[in-house]
């Protein structure tokens, strides 16, 4: 058995389900005094094995900008919490961020904030005959991503995706510039 009670050659996929375990509990822990701060959680991700981070993500509400003060404050905030329930065992390095401007895509609402976007998606299991898709975010309708690809249109089920995020271009940079 391997030191998580798994067998060693299952090791890699229990770390991972523990990792994303963990990260939902400190979510549910942190989420509500984010809140209340004026931010969005947008991710909490645990990496690491030797050196542990707790990466987590944030962003103003619209009529905010994110700042350092603002990243110092949420870490603050996130750690008192962390040190009081201790969701994490061992050691691990906080790291509190903005999402920055190709953030990730998370959420189902991600998905329809940023429809009209490019975006890079790759799905957790193989979906027709690939698992990763570059191409224009139509939204999300009743739980399926929707993109628009240079082959045709794809539908991907939310949980279906592993990881997702905008792509850095000049659409991005001009919405940037504007908003």
């Amino acid at each position: 058995m391997a030191p998580c009670g798994c067998r060693s050659d299952a090791r890699k996929i229990c770390i991972v389900s523990s990792e994303k375990w963990i990260a939902e509990k400190v979510e549910r822990l942190v989420e509500p005094a984010i809140e209340a701060m004026g931010f969005e959680l947008v991710r909490i991700r645990l990496t690491g094995d030797q050196r542990r981070v707790l990466q987590v993500m944030a962003e103003p509400h619209e009529t905010m900008t994110m700042t350092v003060d603002n990243c110092a404050a949420l870490s603050r905030t996130i750690a008192a919490l962390l040190d009081v329930e201790d969701p994490i065992p061992g050691e691990y390095v906080l790291e509190v961020s903005s999402p920055g401007i190709d953030r990730p895509l998370v959420k189902p609402r991600d998905f329809e904030r940023f429809a009209g976007y490019e975006i890079k998606l790759e799905a957790a299991r193989v979906i027709d005959g690939q698992r990763r898709f570059r191409g224009r975010l139509k939204g999300i309708v009743d739980g399926y991503v929707q993109l628009e690809l240079k082959s045709g249109e794809a539908k991907i089920a939310h949980a279906d995706i592993a990881s997702a995020k905008l792509v850095l271009n000049d659409d991005l940079l001009a919405q940037q510039k504007t908003g």
